[in-house]
């Protein structure tokens, strides 16, 4: 397996996700069908329905690997946006995640094997980062909004997908976060520009997450809400937002997203995806391969996250 298939094992399991069969993770099949009425089935892996007028709602459907994004669904999520711009009924989007998470990561375990990436990008080193980057960008330039409705955990890849969203409303005791600096480096650089540079700093240093509490609070989240009523509030918001005209919203979307690209945000996020890719040639990510290699991951992760006392080794009260 090749480093990034590792990574995608690596991202799983930072949230506690095994990597067990489907029929072993059965607890979670009734939350599979039962996502609100007037729902239609877009794939296995992507559920769409439109809960109120004028809203379109898609949910990643992956909750047994607590919705780990493989090629297909990254498609799928992209595809049903573009969609949902191209209709007339839709002014705004979005996107939950079925089960306990919103997202753990990317999967490269080997969920993608038969898929190809879901679009083209040049070949080379650092075609992974670049790909991953350019994707969820592209929610930046469609003209309606897309709100990113974040509880559990919201890691690595899951925090790329909300954080590129125009909104993100969280439940306030959710984890977002990028465990992966203890072995790595981000595919996408945005913390800074979300956080700070003082709290990028320590995230980046100590690979921990922080609350949906603490989200709001730095600025990478709009609002925090128990998670029992996220649901709720997320939908007044977007029923609030669906009755401004699109033709205004989509305007109003770029004059804050043009400010941050006239300050360099998207120049450097890009420019950030080759030190992701030269993160692959050091000796600590040789180190933490060749453990996985004898130990296997859950215990390899388990030996690396020890030391900090949280993720899947957190002691409980």
């Amino acid at each position: 397996m090749n480093y990034w298939g590792h990574l995608g094992f690596l991202l799983l399991d930072y949230a506690g996700c095994r990597n067990e069969s489907w029929e072993n993770m059965s607890e979670y099949g009734n939350e599979n069908t039962n996502l609100g009425s007037g729902e239609v089935e877009y794939s296995e892996i992507l559920l769409i329905d439109d809960p109120i007028p004028g809203v379109r709602r898609l949910t990643m459907n992956r909750p047994e690997k607590r919705n780990s994004l493989i090629h297909p669904l990254r498609g799928a999520i992209l595809s049903a946006l573009r969609d949902a711009d191209m209709d007339s009924d839709v002014k705004v989007s979005i996107i939950r995640g079925a089960g306990p998470s919103f997202s753990a990561g990317y999967d490269l375990s080997g969920a993608n094997a038969g898929h190809a990436m879901p679009f083209f990008t040049a070949g080379g080193e650092g075609q992974w980062p670049r790909h991953v980057t350019e994707g969820w960008m592209s929610i930046w330039d469609l003209a309606k909004p897309v709100i990113a409705q974040v509880h559990g955990y919201c890691l690595a890849g899951g925090s790329e997908l909300a954080t590129c969203c125009d909104l993100v409303y969280i439940a306030e005791d959710a984890q977002m976060g990028y465990p992966a600096t203890r072995f790595g480096v981000p595919d996408m650089h945005f913390h800074t520009w979300f956080l700070g540079m003082r709290r990028a700093m320590e995230m980046m240093m100590t690979g921990d997450s922080i609350t949906g509490i603490e989200a709001v609070a730095e600025g990478w989240a709009n609002r925090a809400f128990p998670a029992e009523k996220l649901e709720e509030e997320v939908l007044a918001i977007a029923e609030r937002i669906s009755k401004t005209p699109t033709d205004l919203t989509q305007l109003n979307k770029r004059v804050v997203h043009r400010q941050m690209e006239i300050m360099g945000l998207r120049t450097g996020i890009r420019a950030g995806t080759e030190l992701c890719t030269l993160g692959i040639h050091t000796d600590s990510m040789k180190e933490f391969l060749g453990s996985i290699k004898d130990k296997g991951l859950t215990e390899a992760l388990s030996d690396r996250d020890g030391a900090y006392g949280d993720y899947r080794t957190k002691e409980t009260e």
